[in-house]
């Protein structure tokens, strides 16, 4: 009979724990995934119950002195500061970080919400296409699509405030002039803001 020590007992429970939670969440992912592929339609809530990439932010929310003209309710977008502002009441916002255009593709302006979506679907535009040759026509949303869990539309541009499946580019100008935010950020957003809310992009 073999006898284990309790110093190895201990490492062979720890092991097997790390594996349990390691198996657990690459079943979780590949359900989230199945629920999207296929003919399956997942609901939203599906998605959302699903969905393992809600990491904490680099840049983590929330409530911040902000003392603006804009009204409550606006959102007020900081391209030096790589953060983004929802206005509240008594010279409050909340305060997320964002990932936001790179060189030459960053930009300012103001427009409002024009739309709302959950788990987006994604049709890259022609011209970054033609700079990505090997982007899809067209991907259905889900927990790989680019645009993450929630996106806001602003007026008739091709830009979005979106989630992503990318956390660690939050705070980085890396896109090609969307904003990006964690996917739990935007879902915070998201039920915040209602459409035809005004947006302003700063430098």
């Amino acid at each position: 009979m073999r006898i284990i020590s309790g110093h190895a007992r201990r490492g062979l429970f720890i092991t097997g724990l790390a594996a349990l939670i390691m198996a657990l969440g690459a079943c979780t992912q590949h359900a989230a995934d199945e629920l999207v592929r296929g003919g399956i339609q997942a609901s939203s809530h599906d998605l959302d119950r699903h969905i393992t990439s809600y990491v904490s932010a680099p840049m983590p929310r929330r409530v911040v002195d902000y003392e603006t003209r804009e009204p409550p309710g606006s959102i007020v977008i900081s391209n030096s500061e790589r953060a983004l502002y929802l206005v509240l009441e008594d010279g409050k916002a909340y305060r997320y970080g964002v990932g936001v255009g790179r060189d030459g593709f960053s930009w300012t302006g103001r427009n409002r919400v024009s739309m709302k979506r959950e788990w987006p679907d994604w049709r890259p535009p022609p011209a970054m296409r033609r700079r990505q040759p090997d982007l899809p026509v067209h991907m259905r949303g889900g927990p790989a699509n680019p645009l993450g869990a929630r996106a806001l539309y602003i007026g008739s541009t091709l830009y979005r405030i979106h989630g992503s499946n990318e956390p660690h580019t939050i705070g980085q100008a890396v896109s090609s002039g969307c904003i990006r935010m964690t996917n739990a950020d935007v879902q915070h957003l998201y039920d915040r803001v209602r459409v035809g809310a005004r947006v302003v992009v700063r430098n």
